[in-house]
């Protein structure tokens, strides 16, 4: 076990005992001193050192609640990583180095980028996606919220509209503007001020780039748009979650009429199997789909050279999605799939600019919003 100990290195158990630090604080190196005991136990005891995961992947770990969404079961299962086993001691290695660092950051009170610990030792993690999901790992393992270990994820997150907040750096910002910009969603803000009607999260950052050119926010009412550019990532669900706290305002959702704008969606709504242990400050059940709709193809007339058949992946992903368990509580989206299904083609929201190129910001949206045009 020398390459163990010297990746728990004594000045590192030494740091465990006389570090000083804030109250705030203490829980969270608490529990990582809990994880390195137990290894340094195994190891003084001439014993193999094992963690025990829980199985962030697995739809059997996860409970579907109405007013959380997909949220980790306490009794989920785990999986076992061994240091004396070939497969699974290069994890287990790459799992305590990470552990190490995440103290050394909250001891000090510092933060560092996940891209950041990749480049720190290349060679241990091999990529940076070894790298993201460790940490996830670690954050499900501790119990504790992501933001919470000092560990920072490049956003990749996009909002405007009628809205003023403080990051966490005291910076203010407005993103209330007579020009075309939007701001990058960052991971904590605070003193949150809008006039805004209606949050809309928008699936594509070319959508979102076309409704800012449009002057959308301003045009109809005053309203805030977001986009996470495509799946969205967990700085951008944060945000839409410490909108809706805060300003207690519906969000919309305008989506692609296919099975992935639809997960993407999902994911906003009622969460991921993979973060479902953060369910609490990541989903937001109030959600509501705004469009496109499968039905908007019909009853619009969209072209035909404008839809697209679905593939035999498209189809797998629907029909996945058919069984996912909120869709019991979502009778009129369990509608919309189906009929989805049975036309056997999807469309994009760029399609609506075959009827007309502004067709999408002048007449789509302002009519939905007006006479209710969303499920």
């Amino acid at each position: 076990y020398d390459k163990l100990l010297s990746i728990v290195s004594w000045s590192f158990l030494v740091s465990l005992i006389w570090c000083h630090i804030f109250t705030s604080r203490r829980e969270i190196l608490t529990r990582i001193e809990s994880v390195i005991l137990g290894i340094v136990t195994s190891l003084s005891k001439d014993e193999a050192p094992v963690l025990a995961l829980p199985k962030r992947s697995s739809w059997a770990s996860v409970s579907f609640d109405t007013a959380v969404g997909l949220q980790m079961s306490s009794g989920c299962s785990v999986t076992t990583i061994r240091s004396d086993c070939p497969a699974s001691a290069t994890k287990f290695a790459q799992i305590v180095k990470i552990i190490s660092v995440i103290y050394r950051l909250v001891q000090s009170n510092s933060y560092a980028t996940k891209r950041d610990i990749y480049y720190n030792n290349t060679q241990l993690f091999g990529s940076q996606r070894t790298v993201d999901t460790i940490v996830d790992d670690i954050s499900c393992l501790l119990k504790i919220p992501r933001r919470s270990l000092h560990v920072l994820a490049t956003s990749k997150g996009l909002i405007s509209g009628h809205l003023c907040y403080l990051e966490e750096d005291g910076t203010r910002i407005n993103c209330h503007s007579i020009l075309c910009t939007a701001y990058t969603v960052c991971l904590s803000v605070c003193d949150i001020v809008s006039s805004a009607k209606f949050i809309m999260i928008v699936e594509k950052d070319a959508t979102f780039q076309r409704l800012l050119d449009d002057h959308f926010c301003t045009k109809l009412s005053p309203c805030i748009i977001i986009t996470g550019k495509g799946v969205p990532d967990v700085n951008s669900r944060l945000m839409v979650r410490k909108l809706w706290d805060v300003l207690q305002i519906p969000i919309f959702a305008l989506v692609d009429a296919d099975p992935h704008g639809i997960e993407i969606m999902c994911i906003y709504k009622y969460g991921s199997v993979a973060m479902s242990f953060e369910a609490h400050s990541l989903t937001v059940p109030s959600v509501m789909w705004l469009g496109l709709l499968p039905s908007d193809l019909q009853r619009l007339r969209v072209p035909e050279e404008a839809l697209i058949p679905l593939s035999k992946k498209d189809e797998g992903k629907l029909n996945s999605l058919l069984k996912r368990p909120y869709l019991t509580s979502q009778p009129d989206w369990q509608k919309e799939m189906e009929l989805m299904q049975q036309s056997k083609v999807k469309a994009e929201i760029q399609s609506l600019a075959a009827i007309a190129p502004d067709f999408l910001t002048s007449i789509y949206l302002p009519n939905k919003l007006r006479y209710g045009g969303w499920v």
